[in-house]
């Protein structure tokens, strides 16, 4: 059973560095520092989302349909993923209202706490 490369310390949250490489079939064995993906920190979620977006060639529209979800879900995972992916985004204020709203209808439908709501809503 393979597993993925954590990306970060269980205790204390840092980031963690590949070090070693073995290659299973002639044991040869890499030492050094290693950099992993961005892409690595996303959770599976994440990752299948941005597998779907890639899928459907970035279409939001598409985004909605494939997941059944409404276009501020859409744009939150999205914004989400860019987060965990280290960059940093602008709204406009139709954006942020939108987000927020999807924040809270998220709330209401129970599908977040109300600490993550919070925390949400005040990366916006």
């Amino acid at each position: 059973m393979k597993h993925r490369i954590p990306q970060q310390c269980p205790v204390c949250e840092s980031r963690l560095v590949v070090q070693e490489l073995k290659c299973d079939s002639c044991k040869t064995t890499i030492s050094g520092r290693f950099e992993t993906s961005r892409l690595g920190s996303l959770t599976e979620e994440q990752l299948k989302f941005v597998e779907i977006f890639i899928k459907v060639r970035g279409s939001i529209k598409e985004m909605e349909r494939e997941l059944n979800i409404s276009y501020p879900t859409v744009r939150n995972r999205l914004e989400q993923v860019i987060e965990a992916l280290g960059y940093e985004q602008e709204y406009t204020p139709g954006e942020k209202s939108e987000l927020k709203q999807e924040i809270l209808n998220q709330l209401n439908r129970g599908e977040i706490s109300s600490e993550e709501a919070l925390k949400r809503i005040n990366q916006i």
